[in-house]
């Protein structure tokens, strides 16, 4: 391992925070509703994120939405490792803290925040849960390959219960809170004798910011949840319609 200083880094902190927003404000449910010669941010909750399309597109659509904003907010994680991953940063403990635990989500923190607050929508985007869910699904597996079977099965769960319950922002907060409190406990494991060092603490805070702005985000949603107006998503309605469009 390579021990770097922040002197030595600092600018990798802002390059990989710009490149990385502007990955977060490409969105494809925009796109994608474009080809389908509509505009997502016009229909239904006027949301450009996956209930939405699934809403108004059906699963097919619903899916292929989903599994790219996923790939959007995991591949820089995993890109971020393979460049970080053979440095430590100075002044660390014998055990020694690793760039890469800390890029991963700094890079992915600056996707989700171009994912919600986009420059190139007005700053008006989407709830980030497919990008965040992204970012913790490859995350971990890019260093230890049987995370990602772990994940998986997480994020199917996760799916599996929107399903069978019709409550998808519910389903989406706990599969974000779910995945990120597991690697909280991971990396508070891993770095037990060195909790006080600047960037682990900086590292859990970006993992706890990354649930607050996703929370926030589906403010709205809770406060309907709460009131019992929340919009149900039934898979089996869906289904159904876009296999009969003319009933």
């Amino acid at each position: 391992m390579v021990e770097i200083a922040f002197s030595d880094f600092w600018y990798w902190l802002i390059v990989c925070a710009v490149v990385c927003y502007f990955i977060g404000c490409f969105n494809f449910a925009v796109l994608i509703s474009h080809i389908k010669k509509s505009d997502i941010r016009k229909v239904g909750s006027g949301n450009p994120g996956t209930m939405n399309m699934t809403r108004t597109f059906g699963l097919k659509i619903g899916a292929i939405n989903f599994f790219s904003d996923i790939i959007k907010g995991g591949l820089p994680a995993v890109i971020a490792w393979i460049i970080f991953k053979n440095y430590i940063f100075a002044g660390s403990s014998a055990v020694g803290v690793s760039v890469s635990d800390f890029m991963r989500y700094y890079c992915g923190l600056w996707v989700i925040i171009g994912h919600i607050f986009p420059v190139t929508m007005k700053f008006k985007g989407g709830k980030g849960i497919a990008s965040t869910m992204g970012l913790f699904s490859f995350a971990l597996p890019c260093e230890v390959w049987w995370y990602f079977p772990i994940c998986v099965v997480f994020l199917f769960g996760v799916l599996g219960y929107i399903a069978v319950t019709e409550w998808g922002s519910m389903g989406s907060l706990i599969g974000v809170t779910g995945l990120s409190i597991f690697q909280t406990v991971l990396f508070v494991t891993r770095y037990s004798s060195d909790l006080m060092n600047p960037w682990v603490i900086a590292l859990l805070m970006i993992i706890l910011l990354i649930n607050v702005l996703t929370w926030a985000a589906h403010r709205k949603n809770i406060y309907k949840l709460l009131a019992g107006e929340e919009h149900r998503t039934s898979v089996k309605k869906k289904k159904k319609r876009f296999q009969n469009p003319d009933n």
